[in-house]
């Protein structure tokens, strides 16, 4: 397992929020980043790389594409098991997620950190392993993550526009809620009566 480094600082971006909130399933417009939000997965999906994901989206531009990493697929490894000949302190007990199915022989680490005053998530992504030793001294939530989620050119905005995903602020309970499982169904039941029903849709929709 290689561990990948390098510095990236994003957060969620506030002058957004009410746009999204209005028409979570609206594609973005050509001036608009989703940087710094959430991409639920639709019950409808089915891919079983992304079914009922929640993916943090680090970094968006129309140019570039997008990069992010799915928080709720838990790989049941801590980082020690996939370092095992170095030093990590406390960082050996940080948990391991799926990220996404790109580049999955490499692990990489992000701190996530809740700014109150703002109500917005810093976050970190490509740290070092002395970086997320020190995200870990300052109180912050630090995770490990094998592979990423990656966009090529329009790619997200054209799967928005098929409905393939529910766009939304970065909401706090995804670093509370206990269960990484139930973090789907946490986000979608915080954004009113429309997504409470989404929340509790069966797994298999086309059976019913």
């Amino acid at each position: 397992m290689r561990a990948i480094f390098g510095h990236g600082k994003f957060g969620a971006k506030g002058a957004h929020k009410r746009m999204l909130e209005k028409n979570p399933m609206t594609p973005p417009s050509d001036e608009s980043s989703l940087t710094g939000n959430l991409l639920l997965a639709v019950p409808s999906m089915q891919d079983p790389n992304f079914k009922r994901t929640v993916i943090f989206l680090a970094a968006h531009s129309h140019k570039e594409g997008a990069f992010g990493y799915v928080l709720n697929r838990p790989l049941d490894q801590r980082v020690a098991d996939l370092l095992p000949d170095q030093e990590l302190g406390a960082l050996g007990d940080v948990p391991v997620y799926i990220g996404g199915p790109v580049a999955t022989d490499k692990l990489a680490f992000a701190s996530l950190h809740w700014n109150r005053k703002q109500s917005t998530l810093r976050c970190q992504t490509h740290l070092s392993v002395a970086d997320a030793i020190l995200e870990l001294n300052l109180g912050h939530e630090v995770r490990g993550f094998v592979g990423y989620t990656g966009w090529s050119e329009g790619q997200v905005e054209g799967e928005i526009k098929r409905k393939s995903w529910i766009i939304t602020p970065t909401k706090k309970i995804i670093l509370s809620v206990e269960k990484p499982s139930s973090m789907w169904r946490a986000v979608l039941e915080e954004m009113g009566p429309l997504y409470q029903l989404m929340a509790h849709t069966p797994d298999r929709v086309d059976l019913n």
